[in-house]
């Protein structure tokens, strides 16, 4: 009897359980969608983030002097041709400025600001070159003491001529060096894979050395197994500081925030106002035959180019050519091919966030 009064109450069990899946599954259903949602305006989101009252800041700060007593092991193993790579919970931009500022001192520091949306990766090169020269002569460490050879600027060297000179035998002391303080190594403007690569080339030069921090959970993924133990020569340091991450968060956008057309029109028109008039307009051709073709993938570029030639707004494929890389690097010009294989140029907008941008552009 025991046995059987068991199975009826599994057997209850089963039917109540089930009879209240179907009458939850019956209830109506809500009518709220996704686009409901009233976002928030960026500024008002930026001016809350900028309130908000920071937690535990004298853990943080006692946190961050404890690390102060790794400093002359870091500067040893820089010394050594390691390079130095900080990963942890919470921004490590305070304590890379910190170390460089005074663990540093007898070296140049050139820092690289990963978190920006684009980096220039020759004018990183440039400027490193640039840095180590001006060291070389200040310290006199050419076999001549002089460097007047170069004639050549570094600004019009290839990159194969700059590295030669990052890895050069012309110094005489090995352990002179120009470090390179790099925030956010992961970060979008140095995230794909030919500037890690030249990152990498940059660090396995015998005059430099580099101290990165890392946050994205996927950022190891960048590098292969040369890169990492080659080039890079990391030491790992888990060093979390639980700091706000404040200047790095100002430059990646906010999912909680509007991003309609209001936005991206006002994104847009500050990129062009740093641009030449005849940019603009030739910006402004472009933003005009989408709103007139909006059925189209684009404007072929022989197209953009008769009509800007006619009024004269270029009088090659050089400059138009020129203009184009500007709006890509932007991001205000993308490229698609239409159904006859044809490259075409388009503006990654909305049509009312382009009307809206048509009268901001200069006549």
């Amino acid at each position: 009897m025991e046995g059987n009064d068991a199975d009826e109450d599994e057997f209850g069990f089963s039917r109540n359980y089930f009879l209240a899946k179907e009458l939850g599954s019956s209830g109506k259903k809500s009518a709220h969608k996704l686009s409901d949602i009233d976002l928030v305006d960026e500024q008002e989101l930026r001016a809350a983030a900028s309130n908000l009252e920071t937690k535990h800041e004298k853990e943080i700060f006692s946190l961050m002097n404890s690390y102060r007593s790794l400093y002359s092991n870091w500067v040893f193993e820089l010394r050594c041709g390691f390079g130095l790579l900080l990963y942890g919970f919470g921004s490590k931009k305070a304590l890379i400025e910190d170390f460089a500022s005074t663990a540093l001192t007898e070296c140049a520091v050139v820092v690289i600001n990963g978190y920006l949306q684009s980096i220039n990766i020759k004018q990183v090169v440039i400027a490193l070159a640039e840095v180590l020269q001006d060291q070389l002569k200040t310290k006199r460490m050419t076999p001549s003491g002089n460097l007047s050879k170069v004639q050549q600027p570094f600004s019009s060297r290839s990159m194969d001529d700059l590295f030669a000179f990052l890895d050069g035998s012309h110094v005489v002391e090995n352990d002179s060096f120009v470090c390179v303080a790099i925030h956010n190594i992961d970060g979008p403007g140095l995230r794909d894979a030919d500037t890690q690569q030249y990152l990498a080339r940059i660090s396995a030069c015998s005059h430099v050395r580099v101290v990165a921090s890392i946050d994205h959970v996927n950022a190891p993924l960048l590098w292969d197994k040369k890169m990492v133990h080659t080039q890079f020569n990391w030491c790992w340091y888990h060093v979390p500081t639980f700091a706000p991450y404040k200047v790095e968060g100002i430059f990646f956008p906010l999912i909680l925030a509007h991003g309609g057309s209001a936005q991206s029109t006002k994104t847009a028109v500050i990129v062009l106002q740093s641009l030449t008039p005849n940019a603009q307009n030739v910006f402004k051709v472009l933003a005009e035959h989408q709103l007139a073709h909006p059925d189209e993938e684009g404007m072929p570029i022989s197209n953009l180019y008769r009509v800007c030639r006619e009024r004269f707004l270029v009088s090659n494929q050089v400059t138009l050519n020129s203009h184009l890389t500007e709006f890509k690097d932007h991001e205000l010009v993308k490229t698609r091919r239409n159904s006859d294989g044809q490259d075409c140029l388009y503006i990654p907008l909305t049509t009312e966030a382009i009307e809206k941008l048509l009268p901001e552009i200069n006549q």
